[in-house]
């Protein structure tokens, strides 16, 4: 996976939301303030 920059735009994906749908992180572009939650399962 590449790294990030800091104080750069994060790069664009797509992950399903609760229902299933796709959701890319360019849908909330402009708005304010987007939370991301990401759950790396501890196995």
């Amino acid at each position: 996976m590449p790294r990030v920059s800091l104080d750069q735009p994060a790069p664009d994906f797509t992950l399903a939301d609760y229902r299933g749908e796709p959701v890319s992180l360019s849908q909330f572009r402009g708005q304010q303030h987007v939370l991301l939650v990401f759950n790396r399962g501890f196995v």
